[in-house]
């Protein structure tokens, strides 16, 4: 369509369209990578306009602008979200941030408890039919360019023209302003480094081929989403996408086959990032731009199977709380869609949610997992929200268990410097029992390789991993679990009682090096439970001393047999020449699976019932 011949009386100069501005009015600023650069600029230097209120999610441009005190008086800036270039003036008190999620965002346009006046947006050019598509920032904008009195449109060529829920025909703007400029440019400060790389294999281990993922705003989330470059069909329901998915889009790991709202879609409304991903989204019908009440609506996102939600934060106490907008009394970004799409995956069948966050701030001289939030920082996320937390340090899951275990899942993962004080606070507020041990303070992630995994022959499949203190209350319900007679055989009495007392002693401190054990844990309606451990503990003349204990359900299926191989490959690397152990005679079971691996070994009576046997590495059967 050639706008001068269907509508030449709305054809403006960006200077003749600002001027139709009245002053105290109430203007909204299309989102981010999308706005409108000439008109914001134009309006800024119309020194005609007095007292104009803006209201914008994310803002570039007038942070050009922001510290000049004429600015300052002729404009007030409220904004939903701080981006990186606003943060400074934040912190100065020059912005009044607006606490509210995104999917609540268009309703308050919609209500006019926001009410606007003139909006200000960025539109590609009209196709034959007089369309015109918001491209790369639909999100707020759409709500916000319905609701206002007036829209002045940037008609840019460089603008993607996006599918979906994007198109406003040039019937619906009230002035065009055509002026061609490349889109803002967004991309991470930040390069990626060794700690976005261990969040990035932790962050892997819990997304399976298939899953429907969203990535949240910031660098973190930009970092770690080359790290699942190995998956297979996975799809894409979020709030934005930046340069970081191209990868996945190039090796086809993203093919939304297996989503099962909008199958074959990207779904998403906002697009921030260089000239490339821009490029990757024109035109293309892969994407699907929606507005954000739709994408970020919790029962929409629901609607997705296997929704995993990837988010950072800033600071996360010892119950799970989570502050994302603010440090201390300093706001610092916002809520943006981490509470929707918690709530969403919450909901979604086979979802979840994962806080990403590195252990330590300021060159580790500060925790970011603390015993509280700092004075005057906002509870963005509820410690009832969350689930999964991951810094380099590990992986904490903090659903359905009390504040006792989460202290224990939190601690593991934060950096081992800060962990003891972080128990001691803990008993302090009366978190964890008095005589907790704390989490060693080394760093496990060489336990990563001791993880594994066997598949029975029933189909079945078996995780095996070294125990964690914060395994306490799962090893105690798999201990009542046990028939006397396994009891019996492995702790050579009718055990009664496995109490916090007896756990501390036994594991609380286990040191991964002199000691080992392995817990073998099994998909249960949604979560694993404990089935079988197998455990070391060093004795004299270079020997350790094995046990195993096996649930009742998987004996005799190969576990014993397995566990018994991992931990003699682990107890070669810290130095150990050879296993002993103590049977009963009638524990005929026991003894055949270490005659098996060990040919050669040899026994002794030790009284009663119960049998010494010695194995040498050296005389395995392989």
């Amino acid at each position: 369509m050639n706008l001068n011949d269907y509508c030449p009386e709305k054809l403006l100069n960006a200077q003749e369209a600002v001027s139709k501005i009245k002053r105290g009015s109430r203007v909204f600023i299309g989102t981010g990578c999308g706005e409108p650069q000439q008109l914001i600029m134009a309006m800024v230097n119309d020194e005609s306009l007095q007292d104009i209120m803006i209201y914008q999610m994310l803002s570039s441009t007038l942070s050009n602008f922001i510290k000049d005190e004429s600015f300052s008086r002729r404009f007030l800036l409220k904004l939903f979200f701080i981006s990186s270039h606003m943060r400074e003036a934040a912190f100065e008190g020059k912005i009044d941030y607006i606490p509210s999620y995104l999917s609540q965002i268009p309703r308050l346009f919609a209500s006019q408890r926001i009410g606007l006046d003139v909006a200000l947006i960025q539109v590609s050019p009209p196709d034959k039919f007089g369309y015109c598509s918001l491209g790369v920032s639909v999100d707020i904008t759409r709500s916000g360019m319905e609701n206002a009195g007036m829209v002045i449109a940037q008609v840019n060529p460089m603008m993607p023209r996006t599918w979906g829920d994007s198109f406003v025909h040039v019937d619906d703007i009230d002035y065009l302003v055509e002026y061609k400029e490349p889109i803002v440019e967004a991309l991470p400060t930040i390069k990626d480094n060794e700690i976005a790389s261990r969040i990035g294999f932790y962050i892997s281990q819990l997304v399976d081929d298939g899953a429907t993922i969203q990535i949240g705003f910031g660098n973190l989330p930009f970092s770690i989403l080359k790290y699942l470059d190995k998956k297979k069909d996975l799809g894409v329901h979020t709030q934005l996408i930046t340069d970081a998915f191209l990868p996945l889009f190039e090796k086809n790991v993203i093919t939304n086959k297996k989503k099962t709202l909008l199958p074959g879609r990207v779904v998403a409304s906002l697009c921030m990032g260089s000239e490339k991903i821009y490029r990757f989204v024109d035109n293309n019908p892969m994407f699907y731009f929606r507005s954000s009440e739709f994408v970020n609506d919790p029962t929409v996102i629901a609607r997705n199977d296997n929704l995993i939600s990837i988010s950072s934060a800033l600071e996360v106490d010892l119950t799970g709380q989570v502050c994302t907008d603010s440090m201390g009394y300093l706001f610092y970004s916002g809520i943006g869609d981490q509470v929707d799409f918690l709530r969403g995956s919450a909901m979604s069948k086979g979802g979840f949610s994962i806080i990403a966050l590195p252990s330590t701030a300021q060159n580790e001289k500060v925790s970011r997992i603390v015993s509280h939030l700092s004075e005057g920082a906002g509870v963005a996320t509820t410690r009832g929200d969350v689930n999964f937390v991951i810094t380099e340090y590990g992986i904490a899951e903090l659903q359905g268990k009390g504040i006792y275990q989460r202290v224990m899942e939190l601690a593991q993962i934060a950096h081992p410097k800060f962990r003891r004080k972080l128990i001691e606070a803990a008993k302090k507020h009366h978190y964890i029992f008095s005589d907790q041990l704390p989490p060693s303070e080394d760093d496990l992630i060489f336990l990563e390789k001791y993880k594994s995994s066997f598949t029975l022959r029933n189909g079945k499949t078996i995780e095996f991993r070294p125990i964690l203190p914060s395994d306490e209350f799962g090893f105690r319900n798999f201990f009542y679990s046990l028939q006397e007679k396994t009891i019996y055989f492995r702790f050579f009495y009718k055990m009664k009682l496995f109490s916090h007392e007896i756990l501390q002693k036994q594991w609380a401190s286990v040191d991964y090096h002199k000691n080992m054990s392995i817990i073998g844990l099994v998909q249960k309606r949604g979560h694993k439970e404990i089935m079988a451990i197998g455990s070391y503990a060093m004795e004299e003349d270079g020997r350790a001393e094995v046990a195993f204990v096996v649930s009742e359900d998987y004996q005799s299926m190969g576990i014993c047999s397995y566990l018994l191989e991992m931990l003699e490959k682990i107890a070669k690397e810290n130095g150990y020449s050879g296993f002993s152990a103590t049977v009963l005679r009638e524990n005929s079971a026991m003894i055949r699976v270490f005659k098996k691996r060990y040919p050669n070994l040899t026994t002794s009576m030790l009284g009663g019932s119960n049998v010494g046997i010695y194995m040498n590495f050296e005389d395995t059967s392989e």
